[in-house]
């Protein structure tokens, strides 16, 4: 089925009673890594210095104590200040002609309460982006505003590199071209949070906390890893793994496994030095080295069966016949975050009930994703490499554990289909201590409905860190 045609049945769907929100009409046939895996080379380059990436003690050292900030902005309100502020990413003095030039300047905002818990109680949280999560509003109006207000929590906002006023001009909204670009992606920010600690604690802010919702609760994680000190963590909707997005997860049908497949296939470099990685997961006899235990294991059913509770509940009610995310054609389809291409001023504090109402016909484009279908053609070559360069660079096993994992709650979702809780590592086995919270709906519902779970995660994380490092010293 071509993508006019699938197009075509989508308006005629939602024509008449049930009109789709002018907002939503860019997010039913979007691709991702539209150009590949991205150069071989700079896909060795990045190999090569991850490993200063991973281990925590050579991490801290690439970003000094006194690392330059520029607050540019400053604004005051009733009840709270804003700082806007921007430095250089540290990651782009390392690897300058990897990361594009627009994501060299890291920009960020902080939002400050009129008044503090205490003299030497200044708790400060660091939000990260999740998938299409540009610009500061979003993060400021969901959690960094209500943390404000309920607990006198203040947050720093930091912008992702390939997002916002950092996006390469090549890039069409948040999808990313390279495959490559989740490892650059990564790496910034790892770095970029550094920074904003050592900032931070250079300011007097304390207990120092990160979050992030899906994509945004593993980048916390990989940062929480990355400091050598107590620090809050509460990675929300985020999974052990980045593979299982990819490969297994609903955004798996948005990608082009063809094209991949072509590339791996005709560039030597792919197979004979990129896959050949070594790594501490390996060396504890972890199988999933370039996802060679994953092509025998996979169940090609599960893999490719979509379901509607990607997002929501009601995959019982669903009676669509059609079929639209089949594996064997080229040009996959992906339904992106309900949000990717929101203006910054088109939605604000009071927001709830057009986004549960926009949520409602959302749901009927959901039903489209429900059906699951066979191919003999499966590219599992690429599918393997994915898998294997993705647990490589992202699984928590190959970080160490955040130092007091007293302080680390996470909240996921039990029918997540976009991160497949059911095929990855859990998080306590790999963290033992971590507190790990379910919410029993899929992925954007909780995203939507479940504010209060991870705004009280969040509370209590920091009232565990001032408890038991602040409140002994007052």
């Amino acid at each position: 089925m071509s993508m006019t045609s699938i197009s075509s049945i989508c308006c005629q769907q939602f024509s008449g009673p049930i009109e789709i929100n002018k907002h939503y009409e860019k997010l039913l046939l979007t691709k991702y890594f539209v150009n590949g895996w991205g150069d071989p080379e700079k896909l060795k380059s990045l190999f090569q210095f991850r490993n200063h990436i991973i281990d925590r003690d050579s991490c801290f050292k690439l970003v000094s104590a006194d690392y330059p900030v520029k607050i540019v902005k400053k604004k005051e309100d009733s009840d709270s200040i804003t700082l806007e502020g921007v430095f250089q990413s540290p990651f782009s003095y390392y690897l300058p002609d990897i990361v594009p030039k627009e994501s060299h300047l890291a920009h960020f905002q902080v939002l400050l309460p009129k008044k503090w818990p205490s003299k030497n109680v200044k708790p400060m949280c660091v939000h990260m982006a999740g998938t299409g999560d540009q610009h500061y509003w979003r993060r400021r109006a969901m959690l960094a505003k209500p943390l404000l207000k309920e607990a006198a929590i203040g947050s720093i906002i930091l912008e992702n590199p390939f997002y916002g006023k950092r996006k390469p001009n090549n890039q069409v909204r948040s999808i990313l071209c390279n495959v490559s670009d989740i490892f650059v992606m990564g790496g910034c920010l790892i770095l970029e949070s550094l920074v904003l600690f050592h900032w931070c604690e250079r300011e007097g802010f304390g207990p120092i906390g990160v979050t992030g919702l899906s994509m945004g609760g593993h980048m916390a994680s990989l940062a929480a890893a990355s400091w050598p000190k107590p620090i809050v963590l509460v990675p929300c909707l985020s999974g052990t793994t980045a593979s299982g997005v990819f490969t297994e997860g609903a955004i798996s049908c948005a990608i082009d496994w063809n094209l991949l497949e072509q590339q791996y296939k005709s560039n030597s470099v792919y197979k004979n030095e990129v896959v050949n990685i070594d790594n501490e997961v390996n060396k504890l006899n972890v199988k999933f080295n370039a996802g060679k235990q994953f092509i025998k294991d996979m169940n090609i059913d599960s893999h490719f069966n979509i379901q509607s509770n990607f997002m929501l509940d009601d995959s019982k009610n669903d009676k669509s016949s059609l079929n639209i995310c089949q594996p064997q054609q080229s040009n996959k389809l992906k339904l992106t975050n309900v949000f990717d291409n929101l203006d910054d001023s088109s939605i604000e504090e009071d927001n709830e009930l057009q986004i549960k109402k926009d949520l409602k016909q959302t749901r009927h484009m959901m039903r489209f994703f429900n059906k699951h279908s066979k191919s003999e053609d499966l590219n599992l070559e690429a599918l393997s490499f994915m898998k294997g360069i993705m647990d490589e660079c992202t699984h928590l096993k190959n970080f160490k554990s955040p130092v007091d994992l007293d302080l680390v709650i996470a909240v996921c979702a039990k029918r997540d289909g976009y991160v497949p809780q059911h095929t990855m590592d859990k998080l306590e086995d790999i963290w033992p201590g971590a507190e790990v919270r379910y919410v029993n709906t899929g992925h954007v519902a909780a995203f939507i409905l479940h504010r209060n779970t991870f705004k009280t995660a969040i509370i209590e994380a920091f009232q565990r860190a001032q408890k038991k490092y602040y409140d002994k010293s007052l």
